[in-house]
């Protein structure tokens, strides 16, 4: 899956730097006042409580800020109006329909997220939650061994429904599903792609989600149909099918970057050839997505996390500051503007803006084992810049390293190092 996410990075204002209490669907936050399991396994406030919060892992069920319902709207990306980096959100989706991470400008009415060398990459997610539902996207790939472009759904206890494009191989798309993070390789199916190839051609590509069953479709033309009656477990008598709500994200990530588990690499078709084609030639590595279509919140009421266990809910989904948690949504709330979707952090690491860990769910190759908390990024700067106009990005993205001959957690998305690389979304329509 994408480890975009996959899907990715979040930047870190704190004033100072101490080590937050990780987390896991094994390892549930305890303290109170740090409440929230951000995606990147470590407890939190502010940011942490947001898209990606693991109900499962945090504190309470109610330690996460409720999930802003998705809406039927048309995006257009003449600028970035419409778009929040991720240490300025709290969580006011009428505000801000994306949320990015990374370096990403417009032009020419494209949407380009950029990864440029020793950076960690860069996320581009919808702050609304789909609950069934279609989302489609024209894409044209990117290509070398050892990047991945990725096209997803992802819930907050990790369920996923996945399109992945490795840059080794350009006649096909990898499909992929996953239920709350569980390992299980036998879902994954390859789809031949009609053309010349995946990055010299536009194709289509379709996620259609119902309580029944999932259908992957590429062009119009349905190739893959997973139904929920065939994912029954009898042992655990659940069925093991995506069924909580989920965010539309994409990504662009170094999934071949020499760091990453020996797994991840040869999955991804070898180590990033950092003298590919399209580096000599443009400077980086891109891929280009076209045209994407697809009461006030959601929240979790039982920790088994399937679909009975969610409630549409009046609840607000803004909180009043970088501190504040599902549990008091107005702590440092300024009383003159109850819509704000900004502020800055300064409490500690855990208070506001969760540190960098690649992302959440679960990547191929990868074994599943406990990650280092040691922070591998060049770049600790952390904030927003403009550098031309139409132009914004985060610094300060934080990527652990895994330990010695290990791998990283499986509720990570592996985003470490470097990739001079561009993700150019041409996104003239999004309808959820």
């Amino acid at each position: 899956m994408v480890r975009l996410s996959t899907p990715l990075v979040l930047a870190s204002l704190s004033a100072a730097v101490f080590a937050a209490q990780s987390c896991s669907s094994s390892k549930q936050c305890t303290d109170e006042k740090y409440p929230c399991c951000s995606q990147y396994g470590e407890c939190g406030t502010g940011a942490y409580c947001l898209g990606g919060c693991d109900p499962l892992a945090s504190f309470s069920l109610d330690s996460c800020a409720p999930m802003p319902m998705c809406r039927s709207k048309t995006y257009n990306w003449d600028n970035l109006d419409n778009s929040i980096t991720q240490d300025k959100y709290l969580g006011n989706s009428s505000s801000a329909d994306w949320t990015y991470s990374g370096k990403v400008k417009t032009e020419d009415g494209n949407l380009i997220m950029t990864m440029p060398a020793k950076s960690v990459g860069v996320l581009f997610a919808n702050n609304h939650y789909i609950w069934y539902g279609k989302v489609s996207g024209k894409i044209k790939s990117s290509r070398g061994k050892g990047v991945v472009t990725a096209f997803i759904l992802l819930s907050d206890v990790k369920d996923e429904i996945d399109y992945e494009f490795v840059g080794a191989d350009l006649t096909a798309v990898q499909t992929n599903y996953y239920w709350q993070g569980v390992l299980d390789w036998r879902n994954g199916g390859n789809i031949s792609v009609e053309g010349e190839d995946t990055y010299s051609d536009w194709h289509t590509y379709e996620i259609d989600w119902t309580p029944e069953k999932v259908d992957w479709i590429v062009d119009g033309a349905v190739q893959r149909t997973l139904k929920k009656a065939d994912t029954y477990n009898a042992t655990s008598k659940q069925y093991q099918f995506p069924q909580t709500p989920s965010r539309l994200q994409m990504s662009l990530w170094p999934a071949g970057q020499p760091s990453n588990a020996q797994g991840t690499i040869d999955w991804a078709g070898g180590v990033i050839d950092w003298n590919s084609e399209d580096i000599q030639k443009y400077g980086y590595d891109f891929a280009t997505v076209g045209e994407k279509s697809g009461d006030n919140s959601y929240i979790y009421t039982n920790s088994k996390a399937m679909e009975s266990d969610i409630e549409i809910s009046n609840k607000t989904t803004v909180l009043g500051s970088l501190g504040a948690t599902g549990l008091d949504m107005d702590l440092g709330a300024d009383k003159g503007d109850s819509t704000s979707t900004g502020g800055s952090s300064t409490g500690t690491a855990f208070s506001g803006i969760p540190t960098g860990k690649g992302g959440s769910g679960v990547i191929p190759g990868n074994n599943g084992s406990g990650h280092s908390s040691d922070d591998s990024s060049s770049g600790s700067d952390s904030g927003t810049s403009t550098t031309n106009p139409g132009e914004t990005s985060t610094t300060g993205f934080s990527q652990p390293s895994p330990s010695e001959g290990g791998a990283a957690g499986k509720n990570e998305r592996v985003l470490r190092g470097s990739l001079f690389g561009v993700l150019v979304a041409i996104v003239v329509l999004v309808t959820l």
